[in-house]
């Protein structure tokens, strides 16, 4: 068994903690505001990421640093590259391969559907050159890496446009407004399965300095919707789009420039996920299920 250390204790690095665990290797999650936790084989520990002193005296021993960490939504620019620095650097010193939990962002608004891992990545938005960077800078490194890309997220506990927008009218049974085409085919990734992949990254025996896609769903922001309401019991509220006007007034400002994802169906090659790595996709209504778990 292994020491591993997972920088972020948010939904997937306590789930990809809880894994690891389980599989019997010894754990330490970490974060600036880590409370207690109960996962067997983890142990849970306030620390700092951009102290890369500190974060190389955890992570001494260790396989591998997941860099599991979110900024918040609008401070990308500023808070995440000093998390991803010193996350590298700790890496360096202990000698421990690093696999970064990534999205699609970087691929850019040009890129065709399907995604897929070998694409170039051609950013068109802030953030995304924000994430072209992060991966640029861990694959630099002088230990191996990995980056797991994923769409957006289903499953408990999931920050998402999803979660922020139409969940909330949807379980109140009100109208319920979204970006983009509703009728657009999207591709969902269930938060466990995300973590599913970080693991199963950290035993890949071939070549690194690579990215992986988590294995996903698709439904259209119509049909997600319909399908929510429908395990909630509760009338399916009449849906609309906000436009660009709309969002702006309502201070929307972050989303704006990443409506494109939903303005086109958003599909995603995970095949080598699924045969490199063994890993696939939850069904839609597990993952929906535990996305709404606290209102069933």
């Amino acid at each position: 068994m292994s020491y591993y250390v997972v920088v972020g204790a948010g939904p997937v690095g306590r789930e990809t903690a809880r894994l690891l665990g389980e599989q019997g290797h010894d754990v330490v999650l970490i974060s600036r505001s880590v409370g207690d936790i109960d996962l067997p084989g983890v142990r849970a520990r306030q620390a700092d990421a951009t102290d890369a002193a500190e974060l190389s005296r955890i992570s001494r021993g260790a396989h591998a640093i997941f860099m599991c960490a979110m900024a918040p939504y609008h401070r990308w620019p500023t808070d995440f590259f000093p998390i991803v620095d010193g996350t590298v650097r700790a890496a360096e010193a202990v000698d421990a391969k690093i696999i970064l939990l990534g999205n699609l962002y970087g691929y850019g608004e040009n890129a065709d559907s399907s995604l897929h891992s070998g694409l170039p990545l051609d950013p068109t938005s802030r953030k995304g050159t924000v994430r072209t960077i992060m991966w640029q800078r861990v694959s630099r490194a002088k230990v191996p890496a990995i980056e797991v890309r994923s769409s957006d997220y289903l499953g408990y506990g999931a920050v998402t446009y999803f979660s922020l927008l139409a969940l909330p009218s949807i379980v109140q049974g009100k109208p319920v407004a979204f970006l983009g085409d509703l009728d657009a085919d999207h591709a969902w990734a269930f938060i466990k399965d995300v973590a599913r992949t970080l693991v199963a990254s950290a035993f890949y025996t071939g070549e690194w300095g690579r990215a992986f896609h988590v294995p996903s769903q698709y439904a259209s922001p119509r049909d997600l919707i319909r399908r929510t309401a429908a395990m909630l019991g509760r009338e399916v509220a009449p849906m609309r789009c906000y436009s660009i006007v709309e969002m702006e007034a309502l201070g929307m400002h972050e989303l704006v420039e990443m409506k494109y994802l939903f303005d086109r169906p958003l599909l995603v090659d995970s095949s080598d996920t699924e045969h490199l790595l063994g890993v696939k996709a939850s069904s839609l209504d597990v993952m929906i299920a535990d996305t709404v778990r606290d209102y069933l």
